[in-house]
């Protein structure tokens, strides 16, 4: 039996981390991915064009961020959070050099993959910067109001 693929990627308010820049961000990160799961093959090279672009600006701001401590003291996990946005990368740039080779078949995969990773990033890595970054800037953790997913209630 073949596994059938969502082809949407919706926001939700779990991805909120209560750092409005990191939030604004995800929701591009979301759309962009979103657009990938949705494109046709004629669109797919351009959303995996865009993604890309998005991509390497969302990480370098969040390194910035990392980096934004007082002289030596950078964000703790920062080494191990930037590893991990490097691998990223280093599979979009693959792809996307597949892609414009003519094998879109390759990117649906990524878009996939990118859609399942996410989530998870948000709440370990992401989650750890925003708290580490709402601490240092305003004294306390973040607070975030998340509206309630009734498709989650049962």
């Amino acid at each position: 039996m073949e596994e059938e693929i969502d082809t949407a990627f919706d926001w939700s308010d779990q991805y909120l981390l209560g750092y409005p820049a990191m939030d604004d961000t995800h929701r591009e990160f979301v759309a962009l991915v979103d657009g990938l799961l949705k494109a046709d093959d004629a669109s797919f090279p351009v959303a995996l064009a865009a993604f890309a672009e998005h991509a390497v600006r969302h990480f370098d701001e969040e390194k910035a961020l990392m980096d934004s401590g007082k002289a030596g003291e950078a964000f703790p996990a920062r080494d191990c959070h930037v590893d991990e946005h490097e691998k990223v990368l280093e599979s979009v740039r693959a792809v996307t050099d597949l892609v414009a080779a003519g094998d879109l078949e390759t990117g649906r995969p990524l878009a996939q993959a990118l859609k399942d990773w996410f989530p998870g990033h948000a709440d370990h890595m992401d989650s750890a910067l925003s708290h580490w970054l709402s601490r240092r800037n305003f004294g306390g953790a973040p607070v975030v109001l998340k509206r309630l997913n009734l498709r989650d209630v049962a």
